[in-house]
């Protein structure tokens, strides 16, 4: 029951940080833009959550409402700052993006200050089921876990089985000739750009009943973000979902069976993987 507890624990970490780097998958895949302050969008989708609950008192408001602001946040960035850099060399992007996270850092202290915060966990879902005597499994993260899955179907659904994916697709392997077409180029991208950042705000937003609300989360969970690209394949939906529920296996057994060696397994599996497979698990060679 422990190992069953630790797999659980394992594939909800996963689907947590492929919910997070989806985003950074469409937007680094389909727009070519490396967005360094994507995690902090992690990190404003969970102090939001924070705020709202507090001032409401209702988780289920708190999540879809952070969830809109910072949709519209990323639409006013990409529209105002990150559509300039589409022509640029990526240096200039990650100066931009690497500029957003000091100014959302500096933000995040004004308004909250540097404490740590948690956000309670909603009456309906504030209980465990118990596996034996000993050992229960709480219902928010199996709940995580459920909504993970949803969001994903939903993802692959739109992005192969819908005009709007189509449209994403062309996109991203020809924008040019995609536009010839008639495809609104500065539009899709903006939509794209807001979607990721919203699907990262998401995380954090549903996240921070589990886990602290404080200062420099954000910048925890990029540098994994980026492992998840590098693994998955850059742009590839379905390669994000494997590395990202691989990369949760070898963090949660990592901690289990060599807890001192366990900072360095993702990393680890990351220099395998990229021998055997330099293009990722997503991409065809």
């Amino acid at each position: 029951m422990f190992y069953l507890i630790q797999l659980l624990n394992a594939v909800q970490y996963g689907l947590l940080l492929f919910l997070l780097s989806s985003g950074l998958t469409l937007i680094f895949g389909i727009m070519g833009v490396i967005n360094l302050a994507h995690g902090s969008f992690y990190m404003v989708g969970a102090y939001l959550t924070y705020w709202l609950s507090k001032m409401t008192g209702s988780l289920w408001f708190a999540i879809p409402i952070g969830t809109a602001i910072a949709f519209a946040i990323g639409l006013l960035l990409e529209t105002t700052i990150i559509r300039r850099l589409y022509r640029r060399d990526h240096l200039y992007q990650v100066l931009l993006t690497f500029g957003l996270i000091l100014v959302f850092e500096e933000l995040r202290s004004i308004f909250f200050g540097d404490e740590v915060h948690g956000v309670a966990v909603p009456e309906v879902l504030n209980f465990s089921i118990p596996l034996t005597e000993t050992l229960s499994y709480p219902v928010y993260r199996l709940f995580i876990t459920a909504v993970c899955l949803a969001i994903a179907a939903l993802l692959y659904f739109v992005i192969h089985k819908t005009r709007a994916g189509m449209m994403i697709r062309a996109g991203n392997s020809n924008p040019e000739m995609a536009s010839a077409l008639g495809v609104n180029i500065p539009l899709l991208f903006a939509a794209v750009f807001a979607v990721g950042i919203a699907l990262a705000a998401f995380a954090g937003a549903i996240a921070a009943p589990v886990t602290s609300v404080a200062p420099g989360m954000g910048n925890q969970v990029l540098i994994v973000c980026l492992v998840v690209v590098v693994i998955g394949g850059i742009g590839s939906i379905n390669g994000a979902m494997i590395a990202s529920l691989l990369i949760g296996l070898a963090d949660t057994l990592g901690k289990i069976l060599a807890p001192e060696y366990s900072g360095v397994a993702v990393y680890l599996l990351m220099a395998a993987i990229l021998l055997w497979r330099p293009q990722g698990l997503g991409n065809k060679s």
